[in-house]
Protein backbone atom coordinates (compact mmCIF):
# COMPACT_ATOMS: atom_id res chain seq x y z
CA UNK A 1 0.00 0.00 0.00
CA UNK A 2 1.48 3.38 -0.95
CA UNK A 3 1.77 6.22 1.56
CA UNK A 4 -1.08 8.22 0.06
CA UNK A 5 -3.47 5.28 0.25
CA UNK A 6 -2.36 4.62 3.83
CA UNK A 7 -3.02 8.23 4.90
CA UNK A 8 -6.42 8.25 3.19
CA UNK A 9 -7.46 4.90 4.69
CA UNK A 10 -6.30 5.94 8.17
CA UNK A 11 -8.26 9.18 7.88
CA UNK A 12 -11.37 7.26 6.80
CA UNK A 13 -10.95 4.77 9.65
CA UNK A 14 -10.70 7.57 12.21
CA UNK A 15 -13.80 9.28 10.83
CA UNK A 16 -15.71 6.03 11.22
CA UNK A 17 -14.51 5.43 14.80
CA UNK A 18 -16.47 8.32 16.32
CA UNK A 19 -16.54 7.31 20.01
CA UNK A 20 -13.55 7.13 22.36
CA UNK A 21 -12.11 3.75 23.17
CA UNK A 22 -11.26 1.32 25.96
CA UNK A 23 -11.06 2.84 29.39
CA UNK A 24 -13.85 5.34 28.76
CA UNK A 25 -16.09 5.95 31.72
CA UNK A 26 -19.85 5.49 31.70
CA UNK A 27 -20.14 8.93 30.09
CA UNK A 28 -19.46 7.64 26.58
CA UNK A 29 -20.93 10.17 24.14
CA UNK A 30 -23.70 9.14 21.80
CA UNK A 31 -22.40 8.34 18.31
CA UNK A 32 -22.93 11.13 15.79
CA UNK A 33 -22.87 10.97 12.00
CA UNK A 34 -19.30 11.40 10.75
CA UNK A 35 -20.15 14.39 8.59
CA UNK A 36 -18.87 15.28 5.19
CA UNK A 37 -15.28 14.53 4.14
CA UNK A 38 -15.36 16.29 0.77
CA UNK A 39 -16.77 19.41 -0.83
CA UNK A 40 -17.49 20.42 -4.41
CA UNK A 41 -15.95 23.85 -5.11
CA UNK A 42 -16.85 24.24 -8.78
CA UNK A 43 -14.21 22.71 -11.05
CA UNK A 44 -12.57 20.89 -8.11
CA UNK A 45 -13.39 18.53 -5.27
CA UNK A 46 -11.69 19.08 -1.90
CA UNK A 47 -11.16 16.05 0.34
CA UNK A 48 -10.36 16.64 4.01
CA UNK A 49 -9.90 14.72 7.23
CA UNK A 50 -8.59 15.27 10.74
CA UNK A 51 -7.30 12.65 13.17
CA UNK A 52 -4.98 12.34 16.12
CA UNK A 53 -1.42 11.69 15.02
CA UNK A 54 -1.05 8.56 17.18
CA UNK A 55 -3.12 6.84 14.45
CA UNK A 56 -0.22 7.18 11.99
CA UNK A 57 2.24 4.31 11.63
CA UNK A 58 5.66 5.26 13.11
CA UNK A 59 7.45 5.03 9.74
CA UNK A 60 4.99 7.42 8.06
CA UNK A 61 5.18 9.87 10.98
CA UNK A 62 9.00 9.84 10.81
CA UNK A 63 9.06 10.32 7.05
CA UNK A 64 6.81 13.38 7.25
CA UNK A 65 8.28 14.73 10.49
CA UNK A 66 5.02 14.41 12.42
CA UNK A 67 5.00 13.90 16.18
CA UNK A 68 2.82 10.87 17.06
CA UNK A 69 0.57 11.71 20.01
CA UNK A 70 -3.00 11.36 21.25
CA UNK A 71 -2.74 15.10 22.01
CA UNK A 72 -1.93 16.21 18.44
CA UNK A 73 -4.40 16.45 15.58
CA UNK A 74 -3.42 16.32 11.92
CA UNK A 75 -5.41 17.90 9.10
CA UNK A 76 -5.09 16.34 5.64
CA UNK A 77 -6.44 18.18 2.56
CA UNK A 78 -6.31 17.22 -1.11
CA UNK A 79 -7.72 18.96 -4.18
CA UNK A 80 -8.80 17.02 -7.29
CA UNK A 81 -9.86 18.40 -10.67
CA UNK A 82 -13.47 17.33 -10.99
CA UNK A 83 -13.35 16.47 -14.70
CA UNK A 84 -10.72 13.71 -14.37
CA UNK A 85 -9.98 13.27 -10.63
CA UNK A 86 -6.36 14.39 -11.11
CA UNK A 87 -4.70 15.95 -8.04
CA UNK A 88 -3.81 19.62 -8.45
CA UNK A 89 -1.68 22.06 -6.52
CA UNK A 90 -3.47 24.80 -4.64
CA UNK A 91 -3.02 27.55 -2.12
CA UNK A 92 -4.37 25.99 1.10
CA UNK A 93 -4.66 27.95 4.34
CA UNK A 94 -6.49 27.03 7.53
CA UNK A 95 -7.98 28.97 10.40
CA UNK A 96 -8.72 26.66 13.32
CA UNK A 97 -10.48 27.52 16.58
CA UNK A 98 -11.94 25.50 19.43
CA UNK A 99 -15.40 26.10 20.91
CA UNK A 100 -14.08 28.68 23.39
CA UNK A 101 -12.68 30.73 20.49
CA UNK A 102 -9.04 29.81 21.13
CA UNK A 103 -7.05 30.03 17.90
CA UNK A 104 -5.10 26.86 17.09
CA UNK A 105 -2.10 27.34 14.84
CA UNK A 106 -2.11 24.94 11.86
CA UNK A 107 0.47 25.63 9.17
CA UNK A 108 -0.18 23.57 6.07
CA UNK A 109 2.64 22.08 4.01
CA UNK A 110 2.52 20.48 0.62
CA UNK A 111 3.39 16.79 0.16
CA UNK A 112 3.96 15.59 -3.39
CA UNK A 113 4.59 11.92 -4.14
CA UNK A 114 5.72 10.93 -7.63
CA UNK A 115 4.38 7.81 -9.26
CA UNK A 116 2.09 6.69 -12.07
CA UNK A 117 -0.26 9.35 -10.80
CA UNK A 118 1.32 12.10 -8.76
CA UNK A 119 -0.25 12.42 -5.30
CA UNK A 120 -0.55 15.96 -3.96
CA UNK A 121 -1.92 16.76 -0.53
CA UNK A 122 -1.47 19.25 2.27
CA UNK A 123 -0.98 18.42 5.94
CA UNK A 124 -0.72 20.41 9.14
CA UNK A 125 -0.99 19.61 12.85
CA UNK A 126 -1.82 21.20 16.19
CA UNK A 127 -2.28 20.26 19.84
CA UNK A 128 -5.65 19.03 21.13
CA UNK A 129 -7.09 18.18 24.52
CA UNK A 130 -9.41 15.26 25.31
CA UNK A 131 -12.90 15.93 23.92
CA UNK A 132 -11.79 19.20 22.35
CA UNK A 133 -13.91 20.26 19.39
CA UNK A 134 -12.14 22.12 16.59
CA UNK A 135 -13.68 24.12 13.77
CA UNK A 136 -11.54 24.02 10.63
CA UNK A 137 -12.06 26.87 8.15
CA UNK A 138 -10.10 25.95 5.02
CA UNK A 139 -9.44 28.43 2.20
CA UNK A 140 -8.53 26.84 -1.13
CA UNK A 141 -7.42 28.45 -4.39
CA UNK A 142 -6.51 25.77 -6.94
CA UNK A 143 -3.77 26.76 -9.40
CA UNK A 144 -5.31 28.46 -12.41
CA UNK A 145 -8.37 29.66 -10.49
CA UNK A 146 -8.96 33.30 -9.51
CA UNK A 147 -11.43 32.74 -6.69
CA UNK A 148 -10.77 31.37 -3.23
CA UNK A 149 -13.26 28.74 -2.03
CA UNK A 150 -14.03 28.07 1.62
CA UNK A 151 -14.80 24.79 3.36
CA UNK A 152 -15.72 24.46 7.04
CA UNK A 153 -15.97 21.33 9.14
CA UNK A 154 -15.89 20.40 12.80
CA UNK A 155 -14.30 17.44 14.61
CA UNK A 156 -14.11 16.31 18.23
CA UNK A 157 -10.92 14.59 19.42
CA UNK A 158 -10.52 11.96 22.14
CA UNK A 159 -7.19 11.45 23.85
CA UNK A 160 -8.06 9.50 27.01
Amino acid sequence: MNKRALLVSLSTMVLAAGCGGPGESASVPEAQPAGSTSADIGNHIVHFSAQTTDQLPPAIAREYNIVRSKNRAMLNVSVLRESDNVPVTAEVTVNTVNLTGQLKNVTMRKIEEPGDTVAIYYIGDTTVANREVLNFDISIRPDGEDEVSKVRFQREFYSD
